[in-house]
């Protein structure tokens, strides 16, 4: 909770601050794959966006600083921590288009419009 991460698709976001992990009664910590409540904390230019600042939201995480061990044995960690805004309700993506790498264990948890 209180975690700023990046926002790696094209919704106009830069940067948003996590508020709440969604089906995680009891813990607050999110990993790869899990919606979490998001708060908009900064954007790129307000007149072409498709979020304001301040508005709350539901994202995935995409990729985290925390590594993550793999079945095989192999573990994954990133520079930074990122999220992708979906729509609420919904797994679609808010924007068209995400831009960066993002965790291959989403195709675990059936973030596949993410993936595409």
């Amino acid at each position: 909770l209180k975690s700023i991460l990046n926002v790696i698709d094209n919704s106009g976001g830069v940067r948003a601050e996590c508020i709440r992990v969604c089906n995680q009664p009891g813990r607050g910590i999110a990993s790869l794959g899990n919606e979490i409540v998001v708060v908009i904390k900064s954007v790129r230019d307000s007149h072409i966006a498709k979020v304001r600042k301040g508005e709350v939201h539901r994202a995935v995480v995409v990729r985290t600083k925390k590594e993550v061990q793999r079945v095989d044995g192999r573990s994954v960690r990133f520079d930074d921590n990122a999220c992708v805004l979906v729509q609420k309700g919904t797994k679609n993506p808010v924007g068209t288009r995400v831009l960066g790498v993002v965790a291959n264990e989403l195709r675990r948890f059936g973030w596949m419009r993410i993936l595409q």
